[in-house]
């Protein structure tokens, strides 16, 4: 029998985004809140719909510029100032995920330091930044100004937590907590951002040990700061290893 196109079903795929980074000490989320229905007025994850001319990677890329003004970093390249990290977190297909039609979802975690203020756009009425634990917290609801919230849109709430968990985990054995980082940080800057997505206190004096111990996670750039007040830190920039030996495993909680 030759193919039908007709035979099946139409279906959208989208691109959405955990946008994560470390603001006041906290891990935090973008969150947008639908200006349009479905879930008009609720808070969601940015993403948007695939064009038909763009791969999953150039649309991911796409919708991080239009929402914080970053552009996902090539690692084959030198990351230049307004860079994110950008990966793609998994394939969410439940048919009753989008009550308009059959949408499959391909999310992307994005991770940066200082971001900036959001803007909205698209179909966004507005947007900020929240702690992750604002809007995981208990079922998913996101609170403010003690107003009761109703859950995020769609299953955004599944999605940001697989995230924060991809996150949390790949700092372990991965250089990736330096995404989170300016291009020159002190070793205290670091600890921070492995207590924030960690949710976790850390000995300063065991972390310098282990960061500075461990092969190619960190290089020495000769400079000092004073930025963190009392005497001047060392600065470090990212060395070349994409796998830590051994691993920064995370304290049990």
């Amino acid at each position: 029998m030759p193919y039908d196109p007709a035979a099946f079903p139409p279906f959208a795929v989208t691109v959405d985004l955990v946008v994560l980074t470390v603001r006041r000490h906290a891990l935090c989320a973008l969150a947008v809140r639908r200006g349009e229905p479905p879930f008009q007025g609720r808070w969601a994850l940015p993403g948007g719909f695939v064009r038909a001319d763009e791969d999953l990677t150039a649309a991911a890329a796409r919708e991080l510029a239009e929402e914080t003004g970053l552009l996902a970093h090539d690692p084959a390249v030198p990351a230049p100032p307004n860079a994110a990290h950008l990966e793609q977190l998994a394939t969410y297909g439940d048919p009753k995920r989008d009550p308009r039609m059959r949408v499959v979802s391909v999310a992307h975690l994005a991770l940066a330091p200082d971001l900036p203020a959001p803007r909205p756009g698209g179909d966004a009425h507005s947007v900020r930044w929240a702690p992750v634990e604002s809007l995981l917290d208990q079922d998913g609801t996101f609170s403010r100004d003690a107003e009761q919230a109703a859950p995020l849109a769609f299953d955004h709430a599944r999605i940001l937590a697989d995230g924060v968990e991809r996150a949390r985990s790949k700092i372990e054995y991965s250089s990736l907590a330096t995404a989170f980082c300016p291009q020159e940080f002190t070793v205290g800057e670091l600890r921070r951002v492995y207590e924030a997505v960690w949710g976790v206190a850390l000995d300063p004096r065991n972390f310098h040990r282990k960061v500075t111990g461990t092969p190619g996670f960190l290089v020495p750039t000769g400079g000092t700061t004073t930025r963190q007040g009392g005497r001047p830190a060392q600065l470090f920039r990212a060395g070349g290893a994409t796998l830590l030996n051994p691993p920064m495993l995370r304290p049990e909680v």
